[in-house]
């Protein structure tokens, strides 16, 4: 238990600080999860739309800190390549 004045005051804001990076993460996942199921689905327009949607998302909780810039750009590779596998 924090005793400070500042040991509080660094867990409220450790507290708000952690609850938006856990918004954060779970939107990107979300976003992610709409172009697994466009894959999953076999329907590649609507894959593509969905990873348009997603990779701002991703490279923006990347740029936040959220994930790893190189956890993100390999994420959006790989839905790019199997979106790319459904035309073929």
């Amino acid at each position: 238990m924090a005793n400070t004045v500042s040991a509080k005051k660094m867990t409220r804001k450790i507290a708000k600080r952690t609850a938006i990076n856990r918004n954060r993460r779970s939107r990107m996942r979300t976003f992610v999860r709409k172009v697994e199921e466009a894959i999953a689905a076999g329907n590649r327009n609507e894959a593509v739309a969905a990873l348009r949607a997603a990779e701002p998302e991703m490279m923006r909780a990347a740029q936040k800190g959220i994930v790893h810039a190189n956890t993100a750009s390999r994420k959006v590779s790989r839905l790019a390549h199997r979106i790319k596998a459904l035309s073929a």
